[in-house]
Formats: structure tokens, C-alpha cells, sequence
């Protein structure tokens, strides 16, 4: 296996890769070039940890539970649900939340993330605020005064395989590993079960050692009407507003076509802005 490799971006920005790991993190605040050490150090063995569990984390919670520290996070984000869920769903997340938790432990700082190709983990001290651009889709805002510290998108166009026909579901909740499984599962929900001009596959023929199995994954949406688009958003929205309930997320974003549907108070600009294909923080 290779090493984890280390490099500064700009001389603020930390890049972090292991495999198929890939961070991107800032720090702001007194504390910052500490806060990055301490990141690197957490950093060293976090695949590792991950391999060491992997067969039991790409199944379905069962009686026997996972071990390590990030894998717990994992764990931890799917048990609430009830539907077809691996803790892998939360693997992004979780890394994120665990490396942002090494870099703010002890340190004095004003503002951190980590993004994890997306996924992002936040801190926030009193008074500050993160803006992170959703491509192709606007921009959110989390400030301190919001309980949400994780950000997550999902959908089919993603790195990610989905059930269901979303462009994108951008999700807000606790945490990063919340937000993960939430949108993944939210995404998933946005279908039309059966419609011709949806195309899918087996997820194993796409990826052999996929979570997924045999389940039958999108690959690819052909044109849709508006009422069949406001359709598949619908049975999505309803999925979000039942975890909104529940206390699972704090606020849900769902793209399909020229249309969207929001959950909670999302704290984002919902306009489609095509030029923009790098997800950016500020």
C-alpha cells in the first residue's frame, strides 16, 4: 500500500491523499499551523483502520459492530435507518469528521473544514461562518448560530452509485457522517421506478467489490416532463422532511433538472450557476 502523502496548497491549505482518500483542509485562528500537524498525524493511519474492517463495514449493521474509531462514526450514522444502508454511505463523512476533530483538539481557532471530495466537516466558533459553492447548483452558508456542522452532497451524476435519479441532493445536518448517509439515502429515494428512459445496472458490474451487491444502480436519465420531475423530487422531499422530524438532518436541497425542492430553512442561494465546477469555501 502506498503512503499518505502531504502537501500545502497555497501556504494555507493542506492536501491530505491516501488512496482513494482525498482531503482538502484550512484552518483560520491563532492556532492553524499546529491544527495541521496535528491533522497530518491523525491522517497517517486512517485507511489503514478503515481496510482493517472493510468486509464487515460494506454489510449491513448486524450484531457485531465495528471497532475502530471512524468506523464507529460509520456505524453510528446509519443505525437509524431502517432501509438498505451500509455504514460505507457515511465513509466520507465520517473520515472528515475525525480528522477535523484531530486538528481542533486543544488548538485556539476561529474556523476550520475539512472536504473530503464534498463532504465537509466544520468548525465554527462563535460568530463565524463557512460559505461552500454546491457545483453547478449555488451556495451554502453555515454560521455558529446553526446546530449543522456537516455539509454532504449525493446523487447519481456523483463519485458515489445511486439508486435513485437525483442530480444532486446537498444535505445539511450535526455532522459530516449524518449528512453523508442522509443525503445518500434521500437521493436514493428521488425515482420513477420503471420509466423507460431511465437506465440502470447491477452496481457489482460497475464495481466488484461494491457495498451495493447486484442492486440495480443509475447509470444514466433521459428527458423527463415537469410533472414527472416534480414527481421524483416529491417522493425525495418526503424522505428528507421525515428525517427533519426525527432530528436526523437540519435542512435538505433537492436537484432534478431546472427544478429544486427545499427542507428546513437550507442556508444556501439555489441558483443554478453552470460556470461554476470546483467546490469552493470561503
Amino acid at each position: 500500500m502506498e503512503q499518505p502523502q502531504a502537501h500545502m496548497l497555497d501556504g494555507r491549505r493542506l492536501h491530505l491523499r491516501h488512496g482513494p482518500i482525498d482531503l482538502i483542509i484550512r484552518v483560520w485562528g491563532r492556532d492553524w499551523q499546529a491544527a495541521l500537524a496535528a491533522a497530518e498525524v491523525r491522517f497517517q493511519t486512517v485507511l489503514v483502520e478503515l481496510v482493517d474492517e472493510l468486509d464487515l463495514l460494506r454489510a449491513p449493521l448486524g450484531p457485531q459492530w465495528p471497532q475502530g474509531v471512524i468506523a464507529g462514526r460509520m456505524a453510528r450514522a446509519v443505525a437509524p435507518f431502517e432501509v438498505f444502508v451500509t455504514p460505507m454511505a457515511a465513509v466520507a463523512g465520517a473520515v472528515a469528521d475525525e480528522v477535523l476533530a484531530a486538528l481542533v483538539a486543544g488548538h485556539d481557532l476561529r474556523r476550520a473544514y475539512v472536504n473530503n471530495g464534498g463532504d465537509i466537516a466544520c468548525y465554527l466558533a462563535s460568530g463565524q461562518q463557512l460559505r461552500a459553492a454546491v457545483p453547478g447548483f449555488g451556495a451554502v452558508t453555515l454560521n455558529a448560530a446553526q446546530n449543522g456542522r456537516g455539509l454532504a452532497t449525493s446523487g447519481w451524476r456523483g463519485r458515489s452509485h445511486s439508486f435513485g435519479i437525483a442530480d444532486a441532493v446537498s444535505v445539511v445536518a450535526r455532522d459530516a457522517a449524518a449528512a453523508d448517509v442522509a443525503a445518500t439515502l434521500i437521493a436514493n429515494a428521488v425515482d420513477l421506478p420503471g420509466h423507460g428512459v431511465i437506465s440502470r445496472r447491477a452496481a457489482v458490474d460497475l464495481l466488484p467489490d461494491s457495498d451495493l451487491g447486484g442492486r440495480l444502480v443509475t447509470v444514466a436519465v433521459g428527458a423527463l416532463t415537469d410533472g414527472e420531475i416534480a414527481k421524483a423530487l416529491s417522493a425525495g422531499h418526503d424522505v428528507a422532511l421525515r428525517m427533519r422530524a426525527a432530528g436526523r438532518i437540519s435542512a435538505a436541497a433537492l436537484f432534478l433538472g431546472e427544478q429544486n425542492m427545499t427542507v428546513g430553512d437550507f442556508p444556501g442561494e439555489l441558483i443554478r450557476n453552470e460556470k461554476d465546477a470546483r467546490l469552493q469555501i470561503a
